[in-house]
């Protein structure tokens, strides 16, 4: 397994072992622009996964790519690592070609999946050691590699030990070094912190962050956590239905909406209109239900909303349960431009089908 995933992400082999020529002096290419995608479209039959999207990445920049499962976020990694192949337009990665030159685009990336695939039954060390012998990093430099490495991640006293006795946190880090052993200029993570818990996840942004600021590297990561693109990224692109719907820096995204507070109430036995009534609240811009009687609130004046609200509570006898007020977030952006919240649905998988196997047809 760990050669087929190497092989697919450029890990050289008999087409891509010599280091030399071109793709040698790839990493010499300075560029303003690490990434650049021109509207790239990928479909599966009639399914539009993704649909003309563009936008470009800047040199060290975090770059995150925000949506729910099944937006096209995994799509678009896999295009841009040279996984799948592009339907339309163009994706230069370094200033690399990814259709027409995928091998120097490998030479340069470094990528981390959403599923966590080092051996188990090997120790962090020879799980690096592979992966640095299939790089082709060469023998005098891979220990200090490795070294500096499991220092970054914070796993060396880990160093000898089977990585099946780590906790997902720790194996998560383990991905981060493996993948930066080759020492790549840009760096892809798909859902980086996916089912680790609130902890760990802390812990993994702290170290992309410090990986980020010690390396030069550039970051590209697609999440469906609101936090996790607030506290990491420069810019964020906002991926719904393949489609790219907005595209800034956090503060630039929430400033767009109307808006500069958030109230969120929680009510029992609201009359019929209720949500009527709350839009009529000073400063009031929008108004969602969110479900069991809870409202999230936008106001331009949330002191002013929130007094008004209460008394009009009162007045119609409808208890309050809860109440805080706080500033527009991410969730609010992705609902301003997308209509609905952020939603975490199962969708159909489109493209390839394992054939049946030879001899077990009826």
């Amino acid at each position: 397994m760990i050669a087929d995933f190497n092989a697919a992400h450029g890990a050289p082999g008999s087409s891509c072992s010599s280091g030399k020529g071109k793709n040698a002096a790839a990493g010499s290419v300075s560029l303003t622009n690490a990434i650049e995608v021109e509207h790239i479209v990928k479909k599966y039959g009639d399914f539009t996964a993704v649909d003309d999207v563009s936008f470009d990445v800047k040199e060290e920049e975090i770059f995150g790519l925000l949506g729910p499962n099944g937006a096209g976020k995994s799509t678009l990694i896999r295009m841009m690592t040279t996984l799948i192949p592009i339907t339309a337009g163009t994706a230069r990665i370094a200033g690399h070609d990814v259709q027409k030159d995928p091998e120097a685009v490998r030479r340069v990336i470094g990528v981390i999946p959403q599923a966590l695939t080092s051996d188990l039954d090997l120790t962090l060390e020879e799980n690096l050691n592979i992966y640095a012998k299939l790089y082709d990093v060469p023998a005098r430099k891979r220990k200090q590699a490795i070294d500096e490495l499991l220092e970054l991640v914070d796993l060396t006293k880990w160093r000898h030990a089977q990585t099946k006795t780590l906790s997902g946190g720790m194996r998560r880090r383990l991905e981060i070094a493996r993948g930066l052993v080759h020492s790549p200029r840009i760096f892809f993570l798909d859902e980086p912190t996916t089912g680790l818990d609130p902890v760990s996840r802390v812990a993994v942004w702290e170290m992309l962050s410090n990986i980020k600021k010690n390396r030069q590297l550039t970051i590209l990561i697609t999440t469906h956590y609101m936090d996790e693109a607030d506290r990491l990224c420069d810019r964020i692109a906002i991926v719904d239905h393949g489609k790219l719907v907005a595209l800034d820096t956090p503060a630039a995204l929430k400033a767009n909406v109307p808006g500069s507070n958030v109230i969120e109430a929680q009510f029992d036995n609201t009359p019929a209109d209720w949500e009527q009534r709350l839009h009529s609240l000073s400063g009031v811009t929008s108004v969602q239900h969110v479900g069991a009687c809870m409202y999230r609130i936008l106001t331009s004046n949330g002191s002013r909303t929130t007094t008004e609200l209460v008394e009009m509570a009162v007045q119609a006898g409808v208890p309050v349960k809860s109440l805080s007020v706080q500033n527009t977030t991410l969730d609010d952006v992705f609902v301003h431009y997308t209509g609905r919240q952020l939603r975490d649905e199962l969708v159909k998988a489109y493209g390839f089908v394992m054939p049946p196997r030879p001899g077990l047809q009826p």
